[in-house]
């Protein structure tokens, strides 16, 4: 039996793997496999269960927050926020250690706080910072590779849409897995600002001395610009927390807050609203593509006995949690240089998910740690979304930018180890809305 195990299970993953590198789409690529799955190792009808599996991904209302998150993110990324942001910050940061390299992680923390995406994140600030970064004569590496590991913020601040997957996949709330990313997000961009100020006091150079010279009252008027951000976090984050709205009403509320916000800042017409709607509508697509080949994958490896063989097999090398950890994420550290992140977590969670709760630990608290392992992914190549999306505003070589965001991968690893050991800093806020 565990013969069969194992030749279905490298059949299976062959498949996949050979699929993916023909460049098929991730989607499409798993209900090959899936499919192929069911022909040859059950006599189960394929089709049939091909559709009712579709049809049990999508059918679940939590998921209308998905497609209202994507848009919002998607106007504010024509706002015109981030040159607020700029503004705003600039005053406070320029004198410090590194000086305006920290912009990148203070304005990517803040726009992580109303996207809810790694790549927009990513885009959003990094056509500005960059830019001013380089126009000023500070140092291009650390200030590409500070944007690629900040942009991962996007995930794990929420409203993160992938935090929206992995809550209805692993059947935990919504709320609780937002208030859990918010201690481990401001953890990790602290980790990265001590980075780069230890990088400014250790070589000044790499950050012009600053000539301008503002003012206290100069700084505190700065920050009437941060104000439409703040008040969309509130509608978002706060109407949540407060227990006034659902995540999905919450994302409602935040597509009317950014078109008002960008109806304001005079940056929104038919044709930009046109540009909108269709690129949340291409965005969604392509993930609830992936959700639902994912969800048939997994329900095909059940059928097959996979996920329980892979379980038992792991469970019986007695691992410690820790150990049981430490090679979940040498796993997910492969899968990222492979997959997506929304692939990651839909094809590895049917497995993952019961090896770690019969190790002891949170599912709650899990969720963050493979958001962060996700995170790694987003600046691992060949496939590092936010390394696209910096190479897309800089034309500099992909390898170059993974090169410079390489110290980032470090600092992530190093922020998953501090969660691992001390797991009530993802926990201490949803712990609080016991009873909500």
């Amino acid at each position: 039996m565990e013969a069969d195990i194992l030749t279905m299970s490298l059949i299976v993953f062959g498949i996949l793997f050979l699929t993916l590198s023909l460049g098929i789409w991730i989607g499409f690529a798993l209900f090959i496999v899936g499919f192929v799955g069911m022909v040859l190792f059950s006599s189960l009808p394929a089709g049939s269960n091909l559709a009712s599996s579709v049809w049990a991904t999508i059918e679940k209302w939590e998921y209308v927050a998905l497609p209202l998150f994507i848009l919002m993110g998607e106007i504010l990324f024509r706002s015109g926020i981030s040159e607020k942001l700029f503004k705003a910050l600039v005053p406070w940061l320029y004198r410090l250690p590194g000086g305006l390299l920290l912009m990148n992680i203070v304005s990517c923390t803040l726009f992580a706080a109303v996207s809810g995406s790694s790549a927009a994140t990513t885009a959003t600030v990094g056509r500005i910072t960059l830019a001013e970064l380089d126009k000023l004569g500070y140092d291009k590496r650390l200030a590409m590779g500070s944007l690629a590991g900040a942009g991962t913020l996007g995930f794990l601040i929420p409203p993160s849409l992938i935090m929206i997957v992995y809550a209805i996949l692993a059947e935990v709330s919504i709320g609780k897995m937002f208030m859990a990313g918010i201690l481990p997000g401001l953890l990790l961009a602290g980790v990265y600002s001590t980075y780069i100020i230890y990088r400014g006091i250790r070589n000044p150079e790499i950050a012009p001395r600053a000539q301008e010279n503002y003012t206290w009252a100069e700084r505190f008027t700065a920050l009437k610009d941060l104000i439409p951000m703040a008040l969309l976090i509130i509608m978002v984050l706060g109407s949540i927390y407060g227990g006034i709205a659902t995540p999905t009403e919450a994302a409602a509320l935040g597509v009317l807050g950014a078109t008002l916000f960008s109806m304001i800042n005079r940056r929104m017409n038919f044709k930009i609203m046109l540009e909108c709607l269709t690129g949340a509508v291409k965005t969604n697509c392509m993930i609830m593509l992936i959700v639902m080949g994912a969800g048939y994958l997994a329900r095909v490896m059940g059928f097959l006995g996979i996920p329980a063989a892979i379980t038992s097999s792991i469970i019986g090398l007695d691992l410690s949690p820790y150990s049981l950890m430490l090679m979940l994420a040498c796993v997910y550290i492969v899968l990222g240089c492979l997959l997506d992140g929304f692939s990651i977590v839909v094809m590895t969670l049917p497995i993952a998910l019961p090896m770690v709760i019969a190790a002891g630990f949170d599912p709650i608290w899990f969720g963050i740690y493979l958001i962060l392992m996700v995170e790694v992914s987003q600046i691992t190549p060949p496939v590092g979304f936010n390394l696209f999306v910096i190479q897309g505003l800089t034309d500099e070589p992909i390898m170059n930018i993974a090169k410079y965001a390489f110290p980032f991968f470090f600092l992530m690893l190093f922020t998953t180890a501090i969660l691992t050991i001390f797991p009530e800093i993802a926990l201490y806020l949803p712990n609080l809305m016991v009873g909500k």
